[in-house]
Formats: structure tokens, C-alpha cells, sequence
């Protein structure tokens, strides 16, 4: 058979090859990336090694233990590799915008169940950034009431803002 003609042969195996390796690569490796670069691989490699494939009839068994070799490749480098968890109850770097709008909503909702003294004592504190003698005064009541209605909003509010563990 002419070169050009195990070529065109070769290609023609290839494509119809090729969804059923990336999946055998898939169900190996895990992940997709990893999937896509080795079925890659393994055709580069077959394509190399072309001439070697004696009967075209068995090209499955031929070109699938190429991939299989090189997935257990890929595996073995993700073995060797060091791999450090991240820390979970690190912060990430890049702050998450829905997760701010998550939170905000979460403090909407909680403030909303507040009857309206224990709303204005928790704006004027955490919004407005009022000290408590200040709120006092606006308020014309005692300091000692306006810590009171702090701390029953914040106790009532706070099971509805802590996410459950």
C-alpha cells in the first residue's frame, strides 16, 4: 500500500476513534483537561508509531494500549506530584461578588424580622457607626437600654446569619 494511502487510512481510523478514546481517557483520568491532553497525546504518539500498526482491522486493541499507557503516565506524574490542601477556613484571594450579595440579602432578611427599636439600635450602631452614648442620646433613652436591644437583635438575628456546620 502507497505511503499517501496509509496515511489517508490512518486518519480515517483516527477520527473514528476518536470520541470513544477521549471518554476511555475520561473514565481513567477524571477530568477533562487531563482527558483532552492525553487522548492528544496518544494520537500524536500512534501517529508517530503508524507503521507499526500491522492490520488495520486491529486498530482499537493498537491505539488503545497507547492511550492506556499514556493515562498511566499522566496518573503516575499526578502521584509524584505534591499536592498541599488548601487551608478551608482561609478567606479566598479574590473576593466572591455573589457570595457579598448572598450575605447582604441574609442581613436584609434578618433585619427585616426585627421589630422596629431593635432595627434603629442595630443601624445607628454597625451602619451609621454610632457609639452606644450617641445612640442614647438620638434615642433618649439610657445606655443601658439601647446595649439591651443590641443584644437581644444580634441574638435573634444571629441564627438566621450563621451558616449551618
Amino acid at each position: 500500500m502507497p505511503l499517501e494511502a496509509s496515511e489517508e487510512v490512518f486518519a480515517a481510523l483516527t477520527r473514528r476513534h476518536l470520541d470513544s478514546a477521549y471518554r476511555l481517557a475520561w473514565a481513567i483520568l477524571g477530568d477533562t483537561g487531563d482527558a483532552d491532553d492525553a487522548t492528544q497525546d496518544a494520537f500524536a504518539l500512534a501517529w508517530r508509531a503508524r507503521r507499526s500498526l500491522l492490520d488495520p482491522a486491529r486498530f482499537d486493541a493498537w491505539f488503545g494500549r497507547i492511550l492506556v499507557n499514556v493515562c498511566r503516565q499522566r496518573l503516575r506524574q499526578r502521584a509524584r506530584s505534591v499536592i498541599r490542601p488548601l487551608d478551608e477556613d482561609a478567606e479566598p484571594a479574590i473576593a466572591d461578588a455573589s457570595q457579598q450579595t448572598s450575605a447582604r440579602d441574609a442581613i436584609s432578611r434578618a433585619m427585616a424580622r426585627l421589630d422596629a427599636d431593635h432595627r434603629i439600635v442595630v443601624v445607628l450602631r454597625y451602619w451609621a457607626d454610632l457609639p452606644v452614648d450617641e445612640i442614647a442620646a438620638r434615642l433618649d433613652v439610657p445606655a443601658g437600654t439601647v446595649k439591651s436591644r443590641l443584644h437581644y437583635a444580634l441574638r435573634s438575628m444571629r441564627p438566621r446569619l450563621e451558616e449551618p456546620r
